[in-house]
Protein backbone atom coordinates (compact mmCIF):
# COMPACT_ATOMS: atom_id res chain seq x y z
CA UNK A 1 0.00 0.00 0.00
CA UNK A 2 2.68 2.63 0.87
CA UNK A 3 4.51 1.76 -2.38
CA UNK A 4 1.40 2.74 -4.48
CA UNK A 5 0.86 5.99 -2.21
CA UNK A 6 4.54 6.86 -3.11
CA UNK A 7 3.81 6.24 -6.81
CA UNK A 8 0.83 8.26 -6.23
CA UNK A 9 2.37 10.99 -4.67
CA UNK A 10 5.25 11.29 -6.97
CA UNK A 11 3.47 11.57 -9.95
CA UNK A 12 0.77 14.37 -8.13
CA UNK A 13 4.21 16.18 -7.07
CA UNK A 14 5.40 16.45 -10.67
CA UNK A 15 2.05 17.22 -12.14
CA UNK A 16 2.39 20.18 -9.30
CA UNK A 17 5.34 21.45 -10.60
CA UNK A 18 4.45 22.15 -14.30
CA UNK A 19 4.11 25.52 -15.64
CA UNK A 20 0.48 26.51 -16.08
CA UNK A 21 1.74 29.67 -18.24
CA UNK A 22 3.59 27.25 -20.52
CA UNK A 23 0.63 24.42 -20.97
CA UNK A 24 -1.43 27.79 -21.63
CA UNK A 25 0.79 28.70 -24.45
CA UNK A 26 1.41 24.71 -26.03
CA UNK A 27 -2.46 24.83 -26.31
CA UNK A 28 -2.58 28.39 -27.98
CA UNK A 29 -0.08 26.83 -30.42
CA UNK A 30 -2.22 24.09 -30.90
CA UNK A 31 -4.85 26.08 -31.52
CA UNK A 32 -3.44 28.50 -33.91
CA UNK A 33 -2.03 25.41 -35.72
CA UNK A 34 -5.54 23.99 -36.40
CA UNK A 35 -6.99 27.90 -37.12
CA UNK A 36 -4.33 27.94 -39.69
CA UNK A 37 -4.72 24.53 -41.44
CA UNK A 38 -1.10 23.62 -40.00
CA UNK A 39 0.12 20.08 -39.45
CA UNK A 40 1.45 18.64 -36.31
CA UNK A 41 3.64 15.80 -36.01
CA UNK A 42 4.64 13.40 -32.91
CA UNK A 43 7.10 11.14 -32.38
CA UNK A 44 8.63 9.11 -29.61
CA UNK A 45 10.29 5.50 -28.79
CA UNK A 46 8.20 2.92 -26.42
CA UNK A 47 5.43 4.25 -24.59
CA UNK A 48 6.26 7.30 -25.81
CA UNK A 49 5.70 6.51 -29.32
CA UNK A 50 2.42 4.38 -27.82
CA UNK A 51 1.39 8.28 -26.25
CA UNK A 52 2.37 9.83 -29.67
CA UNK A 53 -0.42 7.32 -31.68
CA UNK A 54 -3.12 7.96 -28.92
CA UNK A 55 -3.10 11.71 -29.03
CA UNK A 56 -3.39 11.49 -32.97
CA UNK A 57 -7.20 10.09 -32.15
CA UNK A 58 -7.89 13.01 -29.47
CA UNK A 59 -6.40 15.52 -32.24
CA UNK A 60 -8.09 14.42 -35.80
CA UNK A 61 -11.34 12.94 -34.58
CA UNK A 62 -12.20 15.35 -31.36
CA UNK A 63 -10.88 18.23 -32.58
CA UNK A 64 -12.88 17.79 -35.60
CA UNK A 65 -16.11 16.95 -33.60
CA UNK A 66 -15.18 20.21 -31.64
CA UNK A 67 -14.16 22.67 -34.15
CA UNK A 68 -16.17 21.00 -37.90
CA UNK A 69 -12.33 20.93 -39.18
CA UNK A 70 -9.73 18.46 -39.28
CA UNK A 71 -6.46 19.05 -37.67
CA UNK A 72 -3.42 17.61 -40.52
CA UNK A 73 -1.71 15.58 -37.39
CA UNK A 74 0.35 12.58 -37.23
CA UNK A 75 1.99 9.62 -35.30
CA UNK A 76 6.00 9.18 -37.07
CA UNK A 77 5.69 5.98 -35.02
CA UNK A 78 2.72 4.19 -37.06
CA UNK A 79 4.06 3.16 -39.95
CA UNK A 80 5.90 0.17 -39.28
CA UNK A 81 6.95 -0.93 -42.91
CA UNK A 82 8.65 2.94 -43.41
CA UNK A 83 10.29 2.61 -40.29
CA UNK A 84 11.74 -0.24 -41.13
CA UNK A 85 12.67 0.63 -44.54
CA UNK A 86 14.79 3.75 -43.10
CA UNK A 87 15.94 1.32 -40.48
CA UNK A 88 17.26 -1.02 -42.57
CA UNK A 89 18.34 1.17 -45.34
CA UNK A 90 19.82 4.44 -43.49
CA UNK A 91 19.73 4.09 -40.09
CA UNK A 92 17.33 3.51 -37.06
CA UNK A 93 18.85 7.10 -36.47
CA UNK A 94 17.19 8.34 -39.41
CA UNK A 95 13.47 6.93 -38.89
CA UNK A 96 11.66 9.74 -38.02
CA UNK A 97 13.30 12.70 -39.27
CA UNK A 98 13.41 10.59 -43.03
CA UNK A 99 9.62 10.39 -42.28
CA UNK A 100 9.30 14.25 -41.29
CA UNK A 101 11.16 15.29 -44.70
CA UNK A 102 8.85 15.08 -47.21
CA UNK A 103 6.25 16.62 -45.01
CA UNK A 104 6.80 19.16 -42.28
CA UNK A 105 6.51 22.92 -43.50
CA UNK A 106 6.83 26.44 -41.67
CA UNK A 107 4.99 27.07 -38.83
CA UNK A 108 4.33 23.12 -38.02
CA UNK A 109 3.89 21.85 -34.79
CA UNK A 110 6.01 19.32 -33.79
CA UNK A 111 6.05 17.18 -30.89
CA UNK A 112 9.18 15.46 -29.87
CA UNK A 113 9.15 12.50 -26.87
CA UNK A 114 12.05 11.96 -24.97
CA UNK A 115 12.10 10.34 -21.91
CA UNK A 116 15.85 10.18 -21.36
CA UNK A 117 15.81 13.59 -23.97
CA UNK A 118 18.60 11.55 -25.46
CA UNK A 119 16.82 9.48 -28.04
CA UNK A 120 19.33 9.68 -31.71
CA UNK A 121 16.26 9.66 -34.00
CA UNK A 122 14.24 12.00 -32.51
CA UNK A 123 17.19 14.55 -31.60
CA UNK A 124 17.67 14.65 -35.83
CA UNK A 125 14.03 14.50 -35.79
CA UNK A 126 13.74 17.65 -33.78
CA UNK A 127 17.26 19.50 -35.66
CA UNK A 128 15.50 18.40 -38.99
CA UNK A 129 11.90 20.03 -38.02
CA UNK A 130 13.75 23.37 -36.86
CA UNK A 131 15.80 23.38 -39.90
CA UNK A 132 12.53 23.40 -42.28
CA UNK A 133 10.97 26.34 -39.89
CA UNK A 134 8.54 24.40 -37.88
CA UNK A 135 7.79 24.97 -33.97
CA UNK A 136 9.93 22.26 -31.96
CA UNK A 137 8.67 21.10 -29.00
CA UNK A 138 10.07 18.77 -26.44
CA UNK A 139 9.07 16.78 -24.03
CA UNK A 140 11.49 15.18 -22.01
CA UNK A 141 12.73 14.01 -17.99
CA UNK A 142 15.33 13.59 -15.99
CA UNK A 143 17.62 17.26 -16.78
CA UNK A 144 16.23 17.67 -20.56
CA UNK A 145 19.17 15.49 -22.06
CA UNK A 146 20.01 17.02 -25.49
CA UNK A 147 16.87 17.09 -26.50
CA UNK A 148 15.89 20.66 -24.70
CA UNK A 149 18.89 22.25 -26.18
CA UNK A 150 17.51 21.51 -29.70
CA UNK A 151 13.90 22.97 -29.17
CA UNK A 152 12.00 25.78 -29.57
CA UNK A 153 10.52 25.11 -26.25
CA UNK A 154 11.15 21.84 -23.78
CA UNK A 155 8.46 20.84 -21.18
CA UNK A 156 10.95 18.57 -18.80
CA UNK A 157 9.56 16.55 -16.06
CA UNK A 158 12.36 16.50 -13.48
CA UNK A 159 12.49 12.46 -12.51
CA UNK A 160 14.41 9.80 -13.20
CA UNK A 161 11.56 7.49 -13.22
CA UNK A 162 10.65 6.36 -16.93
CA UNK A 163 7.21 5.40 -15.93
CA UNK A 164 6.39 8.48 -14.43
CA UNK A 165 8.08 10.91 -17.31
CA UNK A 166 5.50 9.11 -19.58
CA UNK A 167 2.42 9.34 -17.05
CA UNK A 168 3.02 12.90 -16.86
CA UNK A 169 3.75 13.17 -20.74
CA UNK A 170 0.31 11.86 -21.43
CA UNK A 171 -1.60 14.15 -19.29
CA UNK A 172 0.77 17.07 -20.21
CA UNK A 173 -0.65 16.00 -24.00
CA UNK A 174 -4.28 15.39 -23.00
CA UNK A 175 -4.63 18.64 -20.92
CA UNK A 176 -2.91 20.46 -24.16
CA UNK A 177 -5.75 19.07 -26.04
CA UNK A 178 -8.47 19.14 -24.12
CA UNK A 179 -7.67 22.85 -23.23
CA UNK A 180 -7.52 23.79 -27.30
CA UNK A 181 -10.84 21.62 -27.70
CA UNK A 182 -12.79 23.94 -25.11
CA UNK A 183 -11.69 27.05 -27.25
CA UNK A 184 -13.38 25.39 -29.95
CA UNK A 185 -16.50 24.60 -28.24
CA UNK A 186 -16.84 27.13 -25.03
CA UNK A 187 -20.60 25.91 -24.03
CA UNK A 188 -19.33 22.89 -23.42
CA UNK A 189 -16.14 24.20 -20.74
CA UNK A 190 -16.92 23.18 -17.39
CA UNK A 191 -16.84 26.22 -15.09
CA UNK A 192 -13.51 25.81 -12.66
CA UNK A 193 -14.02 25.22 -9.45
CA UNK A 194 -13.05 27.98 -6.39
Amino acid sequence: MDLIRFYLGDVSRLLSELSAEQLEGLSSRLLAAYREGRQVFLMGNGGSGATCSHMVNDLQKCLYLAGGKTLRALALTDCVPLITAWANDLSYDRIFAEQLRPWVQPGDLVFCLSGSGNSPNVLQAATLGREMGAYVVGLCGYEGGKLADLVDEALIVRSDNMQRIEDVHMIVLHLVFWRTMQELQPAAAPEPVP
